[in-house]
């Protein structure tokens, strides 16, 4: 196996716990415009939410809402009430996160921390845990192009910190979503992560190569630890 020099790794569900503030945030979102449990069209956006989480918000909101206005509304509610769970510390490491971010670095595998969230909502967290000092990039699909399940992120990981190719990237995450975009990629490791949204059955029908129990279980498939 090409030896791994890049990490790619999701944020919420696979490095971070955020005891259900994801949902919340969509939750309030949602139901500023009335699709809330029992109303007309909630099923639907429900679905919706669950299908394509690890995606970029806004466009999210973009596939539940007709109108770009409303869809940039819904993203302003996610993201306020995200933040408020920032602050209010319900936002914490996933356990032996930290330790594994440190772990890749001490193998000299370059650490990238991507997100469906805004650059504005990442930073937050990143400043909330005090991880800036454990990653060497963090992305949002405004710093890529597209998000998720679209490779653009992991591939800008890999031009932004000197990969010199896809096997080169092992990406890893908790949605299908996440799972399609490291096959996209052409990621030399791809791994679905058991912490988060996506069940052992949705990840493996994304074609995950490897599902490890949480983002610990990462180090022996990039060839570090046991």
């Amino acid at each position: 196996m090409t030896r791994i020099k890049i990490a790619c790794l999701d944020m919420a569900g696979t490095t971070i716990c955020d005891e259900g503030s994801v949902d919340a945030a969509f939750s309030a979102a949602l139901d500023r415009f009335g699709l809330r449990p029992g109303a007309r069209g909630y099923e639907q956006a429900a679905q919706i939410v669950h299908e394509t989480m690890g995606q970029s918000k806004i466009d999210v909101f973009r596939r539940i809402l007709d109108q770009e206005t409303d869809a940039q509304e819904a993203n302003s509610v996610f993201e306020l009430q995200y933040a408020h769970a920032v602050r209010a510390g319900e936002v914490r490491p996933v356990v032996g996160a930290a330790e594994t971010l440190a772990a890749l670095r001490a193998g000299g595998i370059r650490v990238c921390l991507a997100t469906g969230f805004s650059p504005a909502t990442r930073d937050a967290v990143l400043d909330a845990l005090g991880w800036r000092p454990l990653i060497d990039l963090a992305l949002s699909p405004a710093d890529a192009g597209r998000g998720r399940p679209w490779p653009d992120l992991p591939l800008t990981a890999l031009l932004k910190l000197g990969g010199g190719a896809v096997s080169e990237l092992a990406v890893a995450g908790d949605t299908a979503s996440d799972v399609e975009c490291g096959l996209r990629a052409g990621a030399g490791v791809v791994a679905g992560v058991l912490t988060g949204a996506g069940s052992r059955e949705e990840l493996a029908a994304a074609g995950a190569p490897h599902i490890i129990d949480s983002i610990a279980g990462l180090l022996p498939v990039v060839g570090l630890g046991r």
